[in-house]
């Protein structure tokens, strides 16, 4: 049986932290500290100390082997998203988990003082003693037993059950309260997918603050207090209202506590949303001093198209998400003027600009044509990908498939370069051999219904960068004689149309996580999520066990599903790691994502006095939850102007 235990990092004040009993810091007159704006609310007698806000063994930031200083408190951090709903990345950014990565994509306990795992089947942990919500109530195990009986297993606010994530055969964990810090989840077969789960920028829930939604739990409120609170509300029943007050990832509702470094106190919608720091935060700096540094996080809603133009004014402090490469020049000829700088990050993502012919499409005769290796293969020898390099990330790109970059363990120069090489004379052949041999008055080749062989790609609206990525590549496939209509749209409306199976290709990103190790799960890679466009339905299916979608039909797609079971059946990473490349071999041989480019740089805008910001670091959706990994809560502005 492996054991892996782990605990508190064992470093200066965390050492001593987690070598003794509770309440020894406060015994031995460990002086914490705090920022003057909380120091304010103390004195007037609306915060307790900070002594008594914080954990008895909190978590101790290591500030060493990272290179980070110890920071000053105070300042603001104004930031830009497009709309409302994007206060989500607040939450990635927070980046507050049980188990969560550090800057090496290693987990490690956040929330949790430790945790112990028994051969991916038996997961247990400690939480932090005294520690509590942002508005003053403890974080204890009823929290978990809360969101697990209350919540995920309730057929009103739960439908369809507890997440995907949590079952494995076919069978839910054994969930148990050992006691008021610690708690266990058992299951017979290995869950590998658990851990990392938890770490993700969208975690697996495990808990809920269960002080404050039982007064809108039709178990524990008074029937008349919850029918008020309803017909306030506008909603049709207690569920719907609990489940909109339920609210740990959207931040939609402020009234709803928080765990991470701020909350929010302005109520969406509005031009500006102000969070404050969180006065029970559970972390300090090496020195004592309670975190965030910064004292407030102030979001503005602006359109899209003038995120370059108002960071070139100076009007933000911390900006990535809306930016990319092609805003470069604009951004680097405000720095002198506005006091910031432009931070480069490589971007950890497969492909920049990725087409997804869909699989499942609806139309029969694309659907043919979309499951035929030589159609996906013409499609992909037709893109000239070194103009595309040049035109649209000025020659600094690697060209090539949707795959793992060569900083990830499991990559190999053929995942990259197999089938990804321009040669229209290829691409022709393979068309003819295909059998759409037949022209159209223009030129372009025609279905054997004598359709125009116009391929819509649809792609959401604001991904200007892979537009015009799209009009290039319109030209290159009207060289072989194919016919590209491009449908721009949004987001949300794409997502629905691809699970319908209406679209027939996709044009987005390529993998979010292209920085996986062995023990990460090779989920972007199989047929097991809905979200995925070129095979949506069998995604569902998965997800749904088999209740709704397509069971995956092809031999490559049951090869991967197979390979995606026996990873989650693994034992031992040599085989995991065999597993993944075996996975990524295929993807390179089938084309059933067609890459172009990786590579891009991530421009980062940083107020010049802000300190803690690494110079150089990954910046993805996954696995570094966009900044969280890197600890946004210990930013500090520097004095002086």
């Amino acid at each position: 049986m492996t054991i892996t235990r782990r605990g508190v990092l064992q470093t200066g004040l965390a050492a001593a932290a987690a070598a003794a009993a509770p309440g020894a810091l406060r015994a031995e007159g460990f002086s914490f500290q705090e920022s003057p704006m909380l120091a304010e609310r103390v004195k007037k007698g609306l915060l307790p100390p900070v002594i008594d806000r914080l954990p008895t063994t909190p978590l101790i930031a290591d500030f060493a082997s990272r290179k980070r200083t110890v920071g000053r408190y105070g300042g603001e951090i104004r930031t830009l998203i497009a709309k409302t709903r994007d206060l989500r990345y607040m939450s990635a950014n927070g980046y507050t988990r049980v188990v969560g990565y550090d800057e090496t994509l290693t987990l490690q306990p956040d929330l949790a003082q430790s945790y112990e795992e028994q051969d991916n089947r038996v997961f247990t942990f400690t939480l932090r003693r005294g520690h509590r919500w942002s508005n003053g109530q403890p974080f204890t195990s009823e929290d978990f037993r809360y969101y697990w009986e209350d919540v995920a297993l309730n057929k009103d606010l739960s439908p369809s059950g507890p997440p995907e994530l949590f079952m494995v055969d076919g069978k839910l964990p054994r969930f148990e309260i050992i006691d008021d810090l610690r708690i266990r989840y058992s299951w017979d077969a290995p869950n590998p997918r658990f851990l990392p789960a938890l770490a993700m920028p969208r975690p697996l829930r495990l808990f809920s603050p269960s002080q404050y939604l039982r007064a809108f739990h039709k178990r524990y409120a008074e029937k008349g207090v919850i029918e008020k609170a309803i017909a306030a509300a506008k909603l049709r029943n207690w569920a719907a209202l609990h489940n909109r007050l339920d609210d740990d990832y959207e931040y939609s509702n402020p009234d709803a506590p928080v765990l991470t470094p701020w909350r929010l106190v302005t109520p969406p919608p509005a031009n500006r949303m102000v969070f404050e720091r969180n006065p029970y935060f559970h972390r300090l700096d090496p020195e004592g001093r309670q975190l965030p540094y910064v004292d407030k996080v102030l979001v503005d809603v602006a359109s899209p198209g003038l995120f370059p133009a108002k960071s070139n004014a100076g009007e933000v402090d911390l900006q990535a998400r809306g930016l990319s490469m092609n805003d470069v020049p604009v951004l680097k000829e405000g720095e002198a003027a506005q006091n910031y700088r432009t931070l480069l990050w490589p971007y950890a993502r497969g492909s920049i600009y990725t087409l997804y012919p869909n699989l499942n499409t609806a139309d029969p005769e694309w659907r043919r044509l979309n499951r035929d290796i030589r159609y996906r293969r013409a499609l992909s020898a037709a893109i000239d990908r070194r103009i595309l390099n040049n035109a649209l990330l000025f020659g600094l790109g690697v060209e090539g498939n949707n795959t793992v970059l060569a900083t990830s363990p499991l990559y190999s120069d053929v995942f990259r370069t197999d089938n990804a090489a321009y040669d229209p004379e290829l691409a022709n052949g393979l068309l003819d051999e295909v059998g759409l041999t037949g022209r159209d008055s223009s030129g372009f080749r025609t279905l054997p219904d004598g359709r125009t062989l116009e391929i819509v790609v649809e792609v959401d609206g604001e991904s200007t960068d892979i537009v015009d990525a799209l009009q290039l590549i319109t030209e290159f496939w009207r060289d072989v004689g194919v016919k590209l209509f491009m449908k721009p749209q949004d987001r949300g409306i794409l997502r629905q149309r691809s699970f319908s199976g209406q679209t027939v290709m996709v044009a987005a990103t390529g993998l979010d996580n292209a920085v996986p190790t062995a023990m990460m799960p090779p989920t972007e890679l199989a047929p097991v999520r809905q979200e995925h466009y070129s095979w949506p339905k069998w995604g569902q299916w998965f997800e749904t066990q088999g209740h709704n979608g397509e069971e995956p039909d092809t031999p490559g797609g049951k090869r991967l599903l197979a390979l995606y079971k026996e990873w989650l059946s693994a034992t031992e990473d040599t085989r995991n790691a065999a597993i993944w490349r075996e996975m990524l071999a295929l993807h390179a041989e089938n084309q059933w994502t067609i890459g172009t480019i990786a590579g891009e740089l991530q421009p980062v805008v940083v107020n010049k006095r802000l300190r803690n910001v690494p110079e150089k670091a990954l910046f993805s959706w996954e696995p570094t939850s966009l900044m969280g990994v890197y600890r946004i809560d210990e930013y500090y502005y520097a004095a002086g102007a």
